[in-house]
């Protein structure tokens, strides 16, 4: 449980896991952040609404920015799934094998999963698939360290922090942005006209996220530091809260959170991620099975990319697809989705470049052990060449 040890060093602690009520339970584990008492008095208990990064490739995925928390396995349970699933035979034999799919209710991977488009195309290839439901993406790279998962999706940072912790990802595919999908919000009257106003301002944003990469970025530009402002390590749904009731000063978010905000006028956008973001997010796979099966990646990432068209084409069904399982109406998906960019990029040495830097900066800020070399999950030339369908190696 290596990458749950190094987010425990981030402040981070994992709550004991109960059994899921459910028929059915899926793997996911729920988390919370050490608030200081400053922050203590927001805490409440909710529902998270579920977004995991997440996929409509917003600046961060709609299927890789969260997770519901409808279901918990106990980690005896993911132990003895992770069991199982090594000791399933290999592709070409007549026993059925499962493709363990993170879960989304946005985006494409929702759309994937609502018309059953993967189950289809792999049932030829003797597979069935399975999608599991984490807290975010820390958790869902940890669940494919312990061989439980096979396809992750997740923002830039959580592969760098699970990369850390010595979890064996190569990374499958990376994903178009345009920085519109994070924002710094402001209270609606608020005095604060730009970032050199937050010196000695409370600001709440995810650690070790999107947010917390974008914050530190835009204060660089103004000559500040963290040490600058006063950070509170909110989770969003509790942040949501403190923002509300006016205990935040800045609160760097991303969607559905900035359009509720800003449609209940309890909030206006500052300034969003764009010039601040450097990459899009990362879909993920243990390096045994890109080794193993890389044509049910190649299938999976044929079968995305249809859906992404789909989703493009079609935004007034999409958020129609949607609303049912998040909770959120039409017409706010449609604005969400407006924002958003689609496709998948392959991964090149420039997107190996630009994540190596954002792995530095990470260290530089003394939240990595020790330094990551991103190539450490990078396939050969001729590994991607086996599964990356040509739609995607064309989107350099």
């Amino acid at each position: 449980m290596a990458l749950f040890k190094l987010l425990q060093s981030l402040n981070l602690s994992i709550n004991k896991p109960q059994k899921s009520k459910t028929s059915n339970p899926k793997i996911m584990y729920e988390y919370s952040l050490n608030i200081k008492p400053i922050e203590a008095k927001y805490k409440i208990e909710h529902k998270h609404i579920s977004l995991l990064i997440a996929a409509c490739s917003l600046t961060i995925p709609l299927s890789i920015v969260g997770c519901s928390q409808e279901t918990k396995t106990t980690k005896n349970e993911l132990s003895a799934i992770s069991t199982q699933s090594q000791s399933q035979t290999v592709s070409n034999t007549p026993q059925k094998q499962e493709l363990r799919v993170v879960y989304s209710k946005l985006g494409s991977l929702a759309v994937m999963r609502k018309q059953g488009t993967l189950e289809k195309s792999l049932a030829a290839k003797n597979f069935t698939v399975k999608w599991l439901e984490f807290a975010a993406g820390p958790q869902a790279l940890e669940a494919l360290n312990a061989g439980s998962l096979d396809i992750a999706a997740t923002a830039e940072s959580p592969p760098i922090f699970a990369q850390a912790a010595g979890t064996p990802l190569v990374y499958i595919a990376t994903t178009p942005f345009n920085g519109r999908g994070v924002s710094f919000l402001v209270p609606k009257n608020s005095p604060i006209k730009s970032v050199a106003d937050f010196k000695g301002k409370k600001i709440s944003f995810q650690k070790a996220s999107i947010a917390h990469y974008v914050l530190l970025k835009a204060l660089q530009k103004e000559g500040l530091k963290l040490s600058d402002v006063k950070s509170l390590f909110l989770p969003p749904p509790d942040a949501n809260v403190a923002f509300s009731q006016g205990g935040i000063d800045v609160w760097v978010i991303w969607e559905p959170y900035i359009t509720r905000n800003v449609q209940k006028n309890l909030g206006r956008v500052l300034i969003d991620g764009q010039g601040l973001q450097d990459l899009g997010g990362f879909y993920t796979t243990s390096r045994k099975f890109a080794k193993e099966h890389p044509e049910i990646l190649k299938v999976f990432l044929e079968e995305f990319i249809k859906a992404e068209d789909w989703s493009h084409k079609n935004i007034d069904k999409l958020a129609e697809l949607e609303t049912g399982d998040v909770g959120i109406d039409v017409p706010t998906l449609k604005t969400i989705h407006s924002k958003a960019v689609y496709g998948l990029l392959p991964i090149t040495d420039e997107v190996v470049k630009k994540q190596q830097k954002i792995a530095d900066l990470w260290y530089a800020q003394g939240l990595l052990p020790k330094k990551v070399n991103v190539k450490d999950g990078v396939l050969t030339p001729e590994e991607y060449t086996a599964f990356t369908p040509d739609s995607i190696k064309s989107n350099k």
